[in-house]
């Protein structure tokens, strides 16, 4: 039950913190500079969450289709491929490596 009220809670947050923006700011447009913050923001929370699940607790064994796959992440993002592609295709590769 603290799971799913953790996750409600997480998910009305994050819809606050969206619908803040726009009532906030209206029609006007950000600085180029908070422009620039919120689009690395994405990739930097995403490193995050790899980071934290390849040197956390519930890592034991080196993997190296696993190490594969989150190295075609950059490498896409790199390539200007958009992020879902970029994880798909790192899911495939792992996923490929394990066959």
């Amino acid at each position: 039950m603290t799971l799913w009220l953790t996750i409600g809670a997480v998910a009305v947050l994050s819809f606050t913190c969206k619908a803040f923006g726009p009532a906030l700011f209206g029609g006007r447009t950000l600085p180029p500079r908070a422009q620039a913050v919120i689009a690395l923001a994405a990739p930097a929370l995403l490193a995050g969450f790899i980071v934290v699940d390849v040197l956390g607790p519930r890592w034991s064994a080196l993997d190296l289709a696993v190490i594969a796959g989150l190295a075609v992440v950059p490498l896409l993002l790199w390539r200007r491929a958009p992020l879902p592609v970029a994880l798909v295709a790192a899911v495939a590769v792992t996923a490929l490596l394990r066959l």
